[in-house]
C-alpha cells in the first residue's frame, strides 16, 4: 500500500472520529445549514452533486438530530467562502459521519459555491425517563454530545404538546414541575422554555439559549403523554390493525414495505417487549379513516412509527384492504416466582404494567392467564400476594373468567383501574 494511501486512509479516520468535525452555516434555526466540514484547522463546504436525503441524514444524526427532514442544493443557505472539501458524496444513511461515506476524495472537485450543500434537520432528540410506562417521564433533550434535562421555569401543558408530539405520542394529558419524575444528573440544558405548541422541537420554542439557566436538578421538567397509536380489531389488547393519531383524527397505515422491524417500533411503543408478527392485507379488518402512513422503512430502534422513514402524513397510493396489523408479545406476565413458569400476575395497559387483585380470584383465571402464555393450563391460583407485592396501578379486581377467553381482560371484572384492593392482595398463578 502507498504511503498516500496510508495517509489519507489516517486524515480519513481522524476526521470520522468526531460529530464536531461537521457544523450548519446560515440556517434560520440550530437545525438546519449549510454543511461545513473542518479539515486541518479550516472549515469547508460540500458540494451538492448526487447529494440526497441519505447523505442529509448522516449529517443530522451525527449533530445529534434524529435524521433530516430535507436535503438542500444551489446553496440554499448562501454560499461558503472557505474550500469545498468534498464532491459526489454518496452516503447509505447508515454511516456515522460524512466522510465514511464514498466521495472523491478531500478537496477533488468540479464545483462552485454556488453549489454548496444544505440540510434541514429534524428536532433535537428528546426523550421521556423515569416514568411507570414510555407515556410518561423526565424531560431530556440531546445537545452538543450528551443528554440533559429542561428547568420547569414557564413549564406547561403547550411545551408538553411539542414533546409528546416529538415522541409521536398523542397530545400531553400533564405538564410536570418540581422533578416529579425524579432529579436528572445531566446539564441544565433548557430554561424558561415559552412553545405555542405546534413547534417542531423545544429548541424552536422562545428560551433562555442552550445551557442558559438559573435552576437546579429539583426544577426538572416533565410530561405525561396520551396515546398516539393504537391497536384495533384484534381479540387481545396487544394485537390488531395499526392506527395512529394525526392532527386529531385516527387512521390507518399501508402495508406497503411492512415488515417485523415496523411492528417492533409500533409494539414497543405500546409498552410490549416486542412484536411477534407485522401483518398486511387488513388481517384485523379494514379502518374506514384516512390513510396517514405508507412506505414505512423502520429500523426498529425508532420510539415511535413515525419517527420512522415513511411518506409524508396522508401521502399513499394505498386502499383500505392493505391495512398494516401487528401482533405483539403477550399483555400479560409473571412476576417474581423462582420460575418463569410462575408468579406475580401483571397485565399491560395504556403503556403501564400493573397487577391484578385476589377479590374471586380461582383457577378458571389462572387458566386464562397461563394460556394466554402458553402454557397448557394453572397448577394453581395463588392470592395475598404469594409472590411479593406490585409497585404500579392496580387494573383488574372481581376477574371471573370462564376459562376459555382468550385474555384476561376478556373476562368479567369491575372495569380498568376500578377495585378497593391494596398490593397485599395481589394476585399470582402457577403454570403447567
Amino acid at each position: 500500500m502507498s504511503k498516500m494511501i496510508i495517509a489519507t486512509l489516517v486524515v480519513l479516520s481522524l476526521l470520522s472520529t468526531a460529530s464536531a468535525n461537521v457544523h450548519l452555516v446560515g440556517g434560520g434555526s440550530v437545525r438546519e445549514g449549510r454543511v461545513e466540514i473542518l479539515y486541518n484547522g479550516e472549515w469547508g463546504t460540500v458540494c451538492d452533486d448526487f447529494w440526497d436525503i441519505y447523505d442529509a441524514n448522516v449529517v443530522c444524526r451525527s449533530l445529534g438530530y434524529d435524521g433530516a427532514v430535507e436535503a438542500l442544493s444551489d446553496a440554499h443557505f448562501g454560499e461558503g467562502t472557505g474550500t469545498i472539501f468534498l464532491d459526489n458524496v454518496e452516503c447509505y444513511g447508515t454511516e456515522s459521519s460524512i466522510i465514511d461515506c464514498d466521495h472523491n476524495g478531500i478537496r477533488d472537485h468540479n464545483c462552485g459555491h454556488h453549489e454548496d450543500a444544505g440540510v434541514e434537520c429534524s428536532s433535537p432528540r428528546v426523550e421521556i425517563v423515569g416514568g411507570n410506562s414510555v407515556l410518561e417521564g423526565r424531560v431530556e433533550v440531546y445537545f452538543d454530545g450528551e443528554w440533559g434535562t429542561v428547568c420547569d421555569d414557564y413549564w406547561d401543558l403547550e411545551d408538553a404538546h411539542v414533546v409528546c408530539a416529538n415522541l409521536g405520542h398523542g397530545p400531553a394529558l400533564e405538564a410536570t414541575t418540581n422533578a416529579a419524575f425524579g432529579e436528572g444528573s445531566g446539564e441544565i440544558v433548557l430554561d424558561d422554555v415559552e412553545c405555542i405548541g405546534n413547534e417542531a422541537g423545544l429548541f424552536d420554542c422562545p428560551n433562555a439559549g442552550p445551557g442558559i439557566h438559573n435552576c437546579a436538578h429539583s426544577e426538572d421538567a416533565g410530561v405525561r403523554c396520551s396515546q398516539g397509536v393504537r391497536l384495533v380489531g384484534g381479540d387481545c389488547s396487544s394485537e390488531g390493525r395499526v392506527e395512529i393519531l394525526h392532527d386529531g383524527e385516527w387512521g390507518t397505515v399501508c402495508d406497503d414495505l411492512w415488515d417485523i422491524d415496523d411492528a417492533n417500533v409500533v409494539c414497543r411503543s405500546l409498552g410490549f417487549e416486542s412484536a411477534v408478527e407485522a401483518f398486511s392485507e387488513a388481517v384485523f379488518g379494514e379502518g374506514t379513516g384516512r390513510i396517514l402512513l405508507d412506505d414505512v422503512e423502520c429500523s426498529g430502534t425508532e420510539s415511535s412509527i413515525v419517527r420512522c422513514p415513511r411518506s409524508d402524513f396522508g401521502d399513499h397510493n394505498c386502499h383500505h384492504y392493505e391495512d398494516a396489523g401487528v401482533q405483539c408479545s403477550p399483555e400479560v406476565r409473571l412476576v417474581g416466582g423462582e420460575s418463569e413458569s410462575e408468579g406475580r400476575v401483571e397485565v399491560l395497559y395504556n403503556g403501564a404494567w400493573g397487577t391484578v387483585c385476589d377479590d374471586l380470584w380461582d383457577i378458571e383465571d389462572a387458566n386464562v392467564v397461563c394460556r394466554r402464555l402458553g402454557y397448557s393450563q394453572a397448577s394453581e391460583a395463588f392470592s395475598s400476594a404469594e409472590f411479593g407485592e406490585g409497585s404500579g396501578p392496580i387494573f383488574l379486581d372481581d376477574v371471573e373468567c370462564t376459562g376459555n377467553e382468550q385474555c384476561i381482560f376478556s373476562c368479567s371484572n369491575r372495569g380498568i383501574g376500578v377495585h378497593n384492593c391494596f398490593h397485599f392482595e395481589d394476585a399470582g398463578v402457577r403454570c403447567t
